[in-house]
């Protein structure tokens, strides 16, 4: 379940103890105003923010495949919405970029610049000088439990 563990303006912490937490989250971050520009995800690798894109984008109404975009660095979607328009998004994924001046090569800067666009970026870090700032930033940890905690866990339940 979600759990709200700090709250200011700003910022907001949530713990999540499973996909389904995160499928939560997603269909929360699809329910705001709809967002345009860029949305930064940071966190380790496993951490789930493909999955959350995963389910981001189907609770925003994709009904096909949400492929990670890890070797194509990018993967555009299609969103058809309540009033007939198309939302444009697109799922970037930094990890292997090698200079940020590479996104200015493939033309990146017209994902950015496209009307009402909404481009989801994994490991923007590695871009940071060469983006604008995020509309928002998700900043993503996984914590492991134990093999003993789940093994208590596990007896008391």
């Amino acid at each position: 379940m979600l759990n709200s563990t700090m709250e200011d303006k700003n910022v907001k912490m949530l713990t999540l103890y499973s996909e389904a937490d995160t499928q939560h989250l997603a269909a929360q971050l699809a329910a705001l105003p709809p967002l345009s520009g860029s949305v930064w995800l940071a966190g380790d690798l496993g951490a789930g923010k493909t999955t959350l894109t995963r389910y981001w984008l189907q609770a925003l109404g994709h009904s096909g495949a949400v492929k990670s975009p890890t070797y194509t660095l990018v993967e555009p979607y299609s969103i058809q919405q309540n009033d007939d328009s198309i939302k444009p998004v697109y799922h970037a994924d930094l990890y292997r970029l090698q200079d940020p001046e590479e996104l200015s090569f493939i033309g990146f800067d017209e994902y950015l610049d496209e009307p009402n666009a909404l481009v989801i970026i994994e490991w923007a870090s590695r871009a940071d000088s060469y983006l604008p700032p995020p509309t928002m930033f998700i900043d993503m940890t996984l914590v492991k439990l134990s093999c003993d905690y789940r093994r208590r866990a596990k007896h008391k339940a």
